[in-house]
């Protein structure tokens, strides 16, 4: 293994590694501060950065079939041609050319100064005179992991990967590699690999598109989160003493995607957000794959900047939405400091049938807005708040018209794709993307709504007719979706966009990258809400984290601040019985709100950090979990919940280096024992089930 160049990338090193012939070229991505010269030389092949599988082309040998297809012929007949280096303004991307008698490849890492984080794609050529067809092709790949370790690093490498299922997102597990069977055997002959991810359109549902590789002896992550809104893989992979991370789209085993390209033609993968990084946090590092989220906010609506209240009326009428209880609900919230008001699911009801098999035709209901939205939206805005509607832009209910546009409608096998209530719009449908600018543009414009909330509440699965394939007709009519959404964009500047899918489950990086938030889960008032929040703090950026405060007449004073304080994980969202609330209640939501605007600047430029134990039981938490997030050497804020079981006489969370040390607001049902004692908050809580949070300067 010979070094091709190495390339500065702020505090990391892009070091791009080759064989004596110069055919294969390898990636290593090296976090600067470490001494280059302490990595180990292991003699062993390179791991190509571009993995491709073409179909009729040799397999890998030694159990790969069935397991991966990485590292096949279709990789062994690339050979190097060239680096391309564009260097614009704070803009480097560097371009690595492979080639073969029918194709070129071209490995691209993009970088923007002072980003922790690099962006990997790549793209495929047909040079030849036939057509190919991909089975398999990924978005990136890091081999030699870890560097820093002679041999195979036995019981000091670990991997990271999320969990997520509904109203449970984000549960994070560290698996030795061991326990994965990830280890060499005594001959570097079997391929073992790992390869997980979720096959459908909707991203996060069962793992989140994210990957880590941690070397715990030095202290050095690596990891990557995928930029696809469907099906998706990660691939950890091995044969000697050196470990591969790779992922991208789902390939032909996992997701059912096959490609064909005729003579001239290329296609482009996903883009895989990549990082690593010197620490022993996987706060630390996890974060600096989310900071890709803050490009997104650079080009965010204005009325974003300060991260605004919002006030969604779903958990007050439950998808019964009306002129005059909405009228009624802006009369007890008027000047509480809401930017935002949002109608969800139902305005769109026939009488008689729920709210969510009536989707598609989206005709306002005459019964609950009898003088149509106009009065609505204008009730809204004289409240001083912008105006927000619900749609479910691609699914359609069981009871709507729409349900019977066959000809319009996703097939598999030739029938139309059906779930128990719901059916999908074929979005590479010229007629249905006429339809959706007139039923969703077209409203929106019609009304002037300032937000949309696009929700998404079934999964199409492996994919769909139309294509080479059915994970490819899966991948065509996603990106329909995302062209649409970006048509919305347009035809509507300044529209604040919402990106919800029963909750969490389009949480991916490409979806976040072209909206401003996200609803972080369907935990609506449920006790594992700040689990759930803190969770997704590594995994999304809590600007983007829109989360429930449902606040309920029964509740007292001690409820309703646990539930505005987990809004200090991300965005305050909220919602319930508003207009029968006691003065108590709402003194102690007003000041939630209050303290929700001096931590907005830290919740959008800090970082944070995780105290407590291990959260087991989601649905029966137990214990307690203490979050601290600042802007090094400006201020910060810790938010503190208490769960189940016993209650600790003393919580104690030690403040990060470069975290403020003095307390300038406490927020808390009564008064709350806090004190700051040698860079120690201490913390006496009461009882089960509440919460303080405390600003730094």
């Amino acid at each position: 293994m010979k070094i091709l160049k190495d390339y500065p990338l702020g505090d990391m090193v892009a070091r791009y590694v080759t064989d004596d012939e110069r055919r294969q070229v390898g990636l290593m991505l090296l976090p600067a501060d470490l001494p280059l010269e302490t990595l180990y030389e292991k003699e062993e092949a390179v791991d190509s950065l571009v993995q491709v599988k073409l179909t009729g082309d040799i397999y890998n040998e030694a159990y790969a079939l069935g397991n991966s297809m990485r590292n096949g012929e279709s990789v062994r007949r690339l050979v190097f041609r060239e680096q391309r280096v564009k260097e614009e303004g704070e803009r480097l991307q560097i371009e690595t050319v492979m080639a073969a008698e029918r194709y070129e490849a071209v490995h691209t890492l993009f970088w923007r100064h002072g980003d922790p984080y690099v962006r990997i794609f790549c793209k495929l050529r047909n040079t030849g005179k036939e057509p190919l067809t991909m089975e398999m092709f990924e978005s990136f790949s890091l081999g030699n992991l870890s560097p820093y370790q002679e041999g195979d690093g036995h019981e000091r490498l670990f991997v990271y990967r999320a969990r997520s299922v509904w109203s449970q997102e984000g549960r994070m597990e560290r698996i030795p590699l061991e326990d994965l069977q990830l280890e060499p055997a005594w001959d570097p002959h079997a391929v073992r690999c790992e390869k997980f991810g979720q096959a459908g359109s909707m991203p996060v549902n069962r793992f989140f598109p994210f990957a880590a590789v941690e070397d715990a002896e030095h202290h050095v992550f690596w990891g990557a989160q995928i930029a696809h809104p469907a099906s998706w893989q990660m691939e950890l992979y091995r044969k000697d003493e050196g470990l591969a991370l790779s992922g991208g789209l789902a390939d032909r085993d996992f997701g059912h995607w096959r490609k064909t390209l005729l003579p001239g033609e290329d296609f482009e993968t996903p883009h895989a957000v990549v990082s690593a990084a010197h620490t022993n946090s996987l706060d630390v590092f996890a974060q600096r794959l989310t900071r890709a989220a803050l490009e997104g906010f650079e080009r965010a609506p204005e009325s974003e900047r300060d991260l605004p209240v919002l006030f969604n009326e779903y958990c007050t009428t439950w998808g019964n939405p009306s002129h005059e209880n909405i009228r009624e609900i802006l009369r007890c919230i008027q000047g509480k400091g809401f930017r935002y008001f949002v109608i969800d699911c139902g305005w769109y009801k026939e009488d008689g049938v729920p709210w969510d098999i009536g989707m598609g035709d989206y005709e306002v209901s005459k019964t609950l807005f009898p003088e149509g939205l106009d009065k609505t939206v204008q009730a809204i805005r004289d409240a001083g708040m912008v105006p927000g509607l619900w749609f479910e832009i691609e699914n359609v209910g069981s009871a709507a018209r729409a349900y019977q546009k066959t000809d319009h409608l996703l097939h598999k096998d030739g029938a139309v794709l059906t779930s128990y209530f719901r059916r999908f719009w074929d979005m590479r449908d010229p007629w249905v993307q006429e339809y959706l600018t007139e039923k969703v543009i077209g409203t929106l414009k019609k009304y002037g709504f300032g937000y949309m909330k696009i929700d998404y509440n079934e999964t199409i699965g492996i994919g769909c007719d139309g294509a080479e394939s059915l994970g490819e007709g899966l991948r065509q009519n996603m990106e329909a979706s995302m062209d649409f959404i970006e048509k919305v964009k347009r035809e509507i500047p300044g529209i604040v966009l919402e990106n919800c899918s029963s909750g969490g489950h389009r949480l991916e990086p490409g979806l976040m990258g072209l909206m401003s938030m996200a609803s972080f889960s369907d935990a609506h008032e449920c006790p594992e809400i700040p689990v759930i929040a803190a969770n997704l703090h590594r995994l999304i950026h809590p600007a983007q984290s829109q989360i429930w405060a449902v606040i309920r007449q029964t509740d007292s004073v001690r409820r309703v601040v646990y539930s505005m304080a987990n809004t200090f994980l991300g965005r305050m969202c909220i919602s319930g019985d508003v207009t029968n609330l006691s003065g108590e209640q709402w003194k102690a939501i007003d000041s939630g709100i209050a303290f929700y605007h001096k931590i907005a600047p830290v919740i959008k430029e800090g970082i944070s950090f995780r105290y407590g134990p291990k959260i087991k039981s989601l649905r029966h938490p137990k214990g307690w979990q203490g979050m601290v997030r600042f802007r090094e050497r400006l201020d910060g804020y810790v938010t503190i919940h208490t769960f189940g079981g016993e209650v600790p006489e003393v919580i104690e969370i030690p403040l990060p280096e470069g975290c403020p040390g003095k307390m300038a607001e406490v927020y808390a049902a009564g008064e709350a024992d806090l004190r700051i004692e040698g860079r120690v908050l201490r913390y006496h809580p009461g009882e089960n089930w509440e919460a303080a949070a405390v600003y730094l300067k």
